[in-house]
């Protein structure tokens, strides 16, 4: 009789709030659902699992030691620094990760983002609905500079799939692009130039880097420094690569024009974050890989994952 696999999934609220199945990844086994899973509640939850779906639920040295049938780690996100890679490789587990499902949706959040800035669309539409447009003695009138792209010049930290989608965007815009990264853009449009360079001359700069030791706090008093007065910036990447109260001091001096994010160093975060209050600061809760296209492409590839581990030729592994 064959094997029927116990597969648990601990955190999926995220992934499918509800307008998504599972029915393809039941399909593959005996599948225990969570939506969320407490620290206290890991090694419980999936100790009968031979393959466990994760996304911010953190799998440890200590937590795999316990998990004598775990055989797979499929993390539903691109980040895999949630497992302890080393002794899941030690244990023979394999761990897979999700590539690139999210590139177009993050790069549409990336201009969300700059657009609110130059056009404040939703600030001016309030302002209708509340009869200033009705009562003003003009045919027309704005509260902030409108501004246009043409002609600006947008930087980008960071040259994966990412980083070419919002480069591509930025052209259709009109806008001069530099990037800061080691490999060579295949673009000739597209200019490479150092990271300082970059910082001095953009007006809009636009993280997409990985968060590494070496760029931990990429963006700090002394990068902040180099800025434009008037300069933007945008972070949908990570939020450690920020220095948070650096970003903050900066905006609320008026040293920086605006910055636009969409992840912040702690997530949730804490009430007292600095850049909350800060001025100038449009922050998202972390959306900008959440439309309804990324996860369903997240959960294809989910299940794909499992799939072919299942059937002995495991595909986008990590360890």
């Amino acid at each position: 009789m064959q094997n029927i696999p116990q597969i648990a999934v601990l955190d999926g609220f995220a992934m499918n709030p509800g307008d998504l199945s599972w029915d393809a990844l039941r399909a593959l086994g005996t599948v225990e659902l969570h939506d969320r899973t407490p620290a206290g509640e890991i090694v419980r939850r999936a100790q009968h699992a031979e393959i466990i779906i994760t996304n911010k639920v953190p799998f440890t040295r200590e937590t795999i030691a316990q998990l004598p049938r775990l055989r797979y780690l499929g993390v539903t996100a691109t980040g895999y620094n949630i497992i302890d890679v080393a002794a899941a490789k030690e244990r023979n587990i394999t761990v897979t990760n999700v590539p690139a499902y999210s590139t177009d949706s993050v790069a549409q959040l990336v201009f969300a983002l700059v657009l609110e800035f130059t056009h404040r669309a939703g600030h001016h539409a309030d302002a209708v609905r509340s009869g200033r447009w009705s009562t003003n003695p003009d045919f027309a009138f704005w509260d902030f500079p409108l501004t246009e792209l043409a002609g600006k010049t947008f930087g980008i930290v960071g040259y994966g799939n990412i980083g070419r989608a919002v480069a591509r965007i930025a052209a259709a815009f009109g806008m001069q692009v530099l990037v800061a990264t080691r490999s060579t853009p295949a673009d000739p449009s597209v200019v490479n130039v150092d990271l300082a360079e970059l910082l001095r001359r953009s007006d809009i700069i636009s993280l997409h880097c990985p968060l590494t030791a070496q760029t931990d706090k990429l963006i700090n008093a002394s990068t902040l420094a180099l800025m434009k007065p008037a300069a933007l910036l945008i972070n949908t990447g990570r939020g450690g690569l920020v220095d948070e109260q650096a970003l903050a001091d900066a905006l609320n001096s008026g040293r920086l024009a605006g910055a636009g994010l969409d992840v912040l160093s702690t997530e949730p975060p804490s009430p007292q974050n600095p850049l909350i209050t800060a001025k100038n600061t449009i922050i998202t809760p972390h959306i900008a890989w959440a439309s309804f296209a990324a996860r369903t492409r997240l959960m294809d590839v989910v299940v794909n994952n499992v799939r072919a581990f299942l059937s002995g030729h495991p595909v986008n592994v990590v360890s």
